[in-house]
């Protein structure tokens, strides 16, 4: 682009005049005519630089110096494409110049300044990345933060250049480090309520601190604000605050009321913010009140809000401003003067809608007012547990417990659910049970009495017990629920008993949910363990509801689910009912897993965790070490650990779950458990002396600890510390030999069970290899004839060979029947034989009876007795002799 010939007509006298040799016309034509390249750049400033010194002692350089701004406003050409490359060092240190020229005092040259940085920004050829990238690396931004001490008596310079910050800071996260760097957070707000006719700076500032928020460090904004005094605070933020509150009536007006009510929300996140000191956040307690509760204070008396969606946002980030200022204690006398949680409770209730035909009282539409009553009971989750008397005074639990029933009824109500709080909560009621229970929960879990006993009293153990269906949101419910319910039943067993068989159930069903539901990401795993804390607090210590979750199966219930911590520690509890045992050993868990085995396999798993010492086989591999962890082994120093702080071996016991495994080993005994292996006898030699191993533990600190400070015991007292320690080395050892014993039990039984398994294997082969030679044997004789008669043959002489051969002729015979008697003599033996009774068979013979051993041999022949008058049976028995 070719330079206007007007404005270079003054540069070229003034070159004339500063240049000490003579200029060639062709120079000053070529000067004219053709337009300035990114190679001249350093030359033009050159001349700027000349200008504005000699500007110092003849102000008429200074229109001149105007003039070649002008100049800088306009396009540098490129003449090759890597000219960006080439001249950028030389760009940087020109805009550099730039900003330094602002030591300039003229306000013209100063507003020139900031045109000429706007026009490089947005107006040059080169690309728009380039250019940011030169104005961040020449700290423009941060030179016009310092200038701006130099602009006291120029408003309007100092408009200009807020305007050109706020478009620097709009888009480089390094320019807005570099405002930050040079304190400019805390001197544009230490300027934003000055005068000014335009109503511009007020705007202008509150946009550059946003953008500080935005794309600098959260962190160093708050703090630079924080930093400011009380009487700066009051002058610049809180009087601005004020006039577009009670003053403004625009939108323009409202959004830059909300601004600045952030910005306040930041420097309060600051403890040592000069808040309070400034009497501005009385002030803002007002506001959060209003309109809920009626006030005479003359700030609020003429205040009228449109119930727009400004004033529904302002509203919004006052109910945030009580949070962040609830961190700060002493905010807490303000909001008990204020009367906050009572305002908070108002915004709870739920508002019936005017009757059909009416119009109410102007007020929040249906959507606001659901997102303000959500936000409310958010706020109330973190300012009331501070402020008990004021949430007792104000009957807190009786406006939730009506809110939650409100929440259970059916209705014409319709959720929106379009708020951050209102998530999940569209067409229904959920999303205010969620904040009220989580407020209940927040309440109850403070262990206060008296909060909880008004609960218990108003009936909130029953109110508790009742569900919607089963969502993300709804787990949630349940899981806060059951904490509420645990914070209310623990250690008192009346309630226990009135948490009664409806309670019970409502765990058995939590607890009967499916393992797999525990990865789904809905919360399950929550709701679980506030199951188990439950059972732990409402239903173990009170028999009656005990008996109940036994009879409801839930000790299988307990140990179907991962042992942990919690969950043994409850069913350690259960165990001091005698009705538990028979439960705890009739459980079967996969593969017929008992509760020893599990205890057990529990066992191996935690020491494998803490790094206990052991063998391959699980047995003691130091007897000098039998149980130790690694992380006690870690504290062994040579510092010794002070006195109010317990010992490695002591914390070992609270903070895995060996103490339990053993304290529930002792209620089940040592001996007599069923389905164990020898895996498992093995660890249970261990668990079986655990105490024992623990007490020589803690001797051995104690003897360390002496070592460490220099104490010797005394002569009895250093040999009974000896004496524990061999006791308990040498109990090691003898659970070492036990432990080997069962090994070499276990190896003679896998022998012998081989041997077995072999003889039975051998027994069934042979067994085949005779059905195969009777199978092929018989195949042989069907497909030969030969085979067929030799078989035959045999068969017959075997035949032959078993009948009875003939008697001798002059042998005497006696025949064994004798009047319906047979006697069967075998290998000198002889069986008696008794008939059966006459009464069944009717025939002549059915009385008869034969005794050999009762009978008289007379003559050699034998003779009948008479019949016996035993009772008569269905089965005759036969007796041999």
């Amino acid at each position: 682009m070719n330079l206007d010939s007007c404005e270079f007509i003054k540069c070229i006298h003034v070159f004339f005049q500063i240049l000490t040799k003579p200029i060639e016309l062709s120079r000053v034509i070529h000067f004219l005519e053709d337009p300035l390249l990114l190679k001249e750049l350093a030359d033009v400033f050159k001349i700027l630089y000349i200008c504005a010194e000699k500007s110092k002692d003849h102000p008429e350089y200074t229109s001149v110096l105007c003039d070649l701004l002008k100049i800088c406003r306009l396009p540098f050409l490129k003449e090759k494409t890597s000219d960006e490359v080439t001249y950028a060092q030389t760009v940087k240190e020109s805009l550099s110049q730039m900003g330094f020229l602002m030591r300039v005092p003229n306000a013209d040259v100063r507003n020139q300044i900031c045109h000429s940085i706007i026009s490089v920004y947005r107006l040059h050829p080169t690309s728009l990345g380039y250019r940011v990238q030169l104005l961040e690396k020449s700290g423009l931004a941060e030179t016009l933060v310092l200038s701006m001490a130099l602009l006291e008596n120029q408003p309007a310079v100092k408009l200009h250049v807020l305007q050109t910050l706020q478009m620097l800071s709009s888009s480089s996260d390094v320019n807005c480090s570099l405002i930050l760097k040079a304190q400019g957070a805390q001197q544009i707000c230490f300027h934003m309520n000055e005068p000014d006719p335009s109503g511009q700076v007020l705007f202008r500032s509150s946009e550059i601190l946003w953008n500080l928020l935005e794309r600098g460090c959260k962190e160093e904004v708050t703090a630079q604000l924080s930093n400011m005094d009380f009487l700066t605070l009051k002058k610049a933020l809180k009087e601005a605050f004020l006039h577009q509150l009670l003053n403004g009536f625009r939108h323009y007006d409202l959004q830059l009321r909300n601004d600045l009510l952030v910005i306040t929300t930041l420097i309060a996140e600051n403890p040592k913010s000069p808040l309070i000191e400034s009497l501005f956040a009385k002030q803002l307690v007002l506001f959060v009140t209003f309109p809920e509760l009626k006030s005479h204070n003359p700030l609020v008396r003429n205040l009228k809000l449109s119930y727009n969606n400004e004033d529904f946002e302002m509203k919004r980030l006052l109910l945030n401003l009580v949070v962040v200022m609830s961190k700060d204690l002493s905010a807490l006398q303000l909001f008990k003067e204020g009367h906050v949680v009572l305002a908070l409770l108002h915004l709870v209730k739920p508002t019936a809608a005017p009757p059909e035909g009416q119009s109410g009282p102007r007020n929040w539409n249906t959507v606001q007012q659901e997102e303000l009553q959500l936000q409310a009971l958010a706020t109330l989750a973190t300012v009331a547990p501070l402020m008990l008397d004021d949430y007792m005074t104000c009957q807190g639990n009786t406006c939730l417990l009506l809110l939650l029933e409100w929440c259970t009824e059916r209705d014409a109500y319709f959720g929106q659910g379009h708020s951050f709080h209102g998530t999940g909560g569209r067409g229904s009621k959920k999303a205010q049970m969620r904040y009220c229970v989580r407020l209940l929960r927040s309440m109850a879990s403070l262990g206060n009495e008296a909060i909880n006993q008004d609960l218990f009293d108003q009936g909130a153990i029953s109110q508790l017990t009742t569900f919607p269906e089963e969502d993300v949101i709804t787990l949630e419910i349940k899981a806060d629920i059951q904490l509420i319910l645990s914070a209310l039943c623990e250690n008192n067993p009346h309630r226990k008993e009135l948490f009664g068989s409806e309670g019970v159930e409502m765990t058995v069903h939590f607890l009967k949910m499916s393992t797999e539901k525990f990865y789904s990401g809905l919360g399950h795993n929550k709701l679980i363990l506030s199951t188990v804390d439950c059972v732990w607090s409402c239903i173990v210590g009170c028999y009656t509801t005990e008996d109940v979750f036994l009879e409801k199966e839930g000790i299988f219930l307990l140990l179907d689910l991962n042992m942990q911590n919690v969950v043994l520690g409850t069913l350690l509890e259960l165990c001091d009912n005698p009705k538990t045992m028979s439960h705890i050993l009739a459980w079967r868990g996969q593969k017929s897993l008992t509760t020893p085995g599990l205890l057990l396999q529990l066992w191996r798993q935690e020491e494998a965790e803490l790094g206990v010492s052991r063998d391959l086989y699980g047995r003691i591999s130091d007897p000098k070490k039998p149980i130790l962890c690694y992380y006690q082994e870690e504290k062994d120093s040579q510092v010794s650990p002070p006195a109010n702080r317990p010992s490695a071996a002591v914390m070992d016991v609270s903070e895995n779950l060996r103490s339990k495994i053993y304290s529930v080993f002792c209620k089940l005994g040592f001996e007599a458990l069923p389905g164990l292996s020898t895996e498992d006898y093995i660890t249970l030699s261990i668990v079986t002396r655990y105490l024992d191993f623990k007490v020589g533990e803690v001797w051995d600190e104690i003897s360390k600890e002496l070592s460490l400070e220099g104490v010797r015991p005394v002569t009895p007292d250093e040999e009974a510390l000896d004496t524990i320690a061999k006791m308990t080395e040498d109990t090691a050892r003898r659970v070492t030999t036990q432990q080997s014993s069962m090994l070499e039990q276990r190896d003679k039984e896998d022998v012998s069970e081989e041997k077995r398994m072999y003889t039975e294997i051998s027994s069934n082969w042979k067994q085949q290899e005779l059905t195969a030679q009777s199978w092929e044997h018989f195949v042989a004789k069907t497909s030969n004839y030969k085979i067929l008669k030799e078989t035959k043959e045999h068969q017959e002489r075997s035949i032959d060979s078993s009948r009875p051969k003939p008697k001798h002729k002059e042998a005497i015979f006696h025949p064994t029947q004798i009047q319906g008697l047979q006697i069967t003599k075998f290998c000198g033996r002889v069986m008696t034989v008794e008939s059966t009774p006459a009464n069944l068979t009717g025939g002549p013979l059915a009385n008869t009876e034969l005794a050999l051993e009762r009978v008289p041999i007379q003559g050699g022949a034998l003779r009948k007795l008479p019949t016996a008058t035993e009772d008569p049976e269905y089965f005759n028995t036969v007796s041999v002799k």
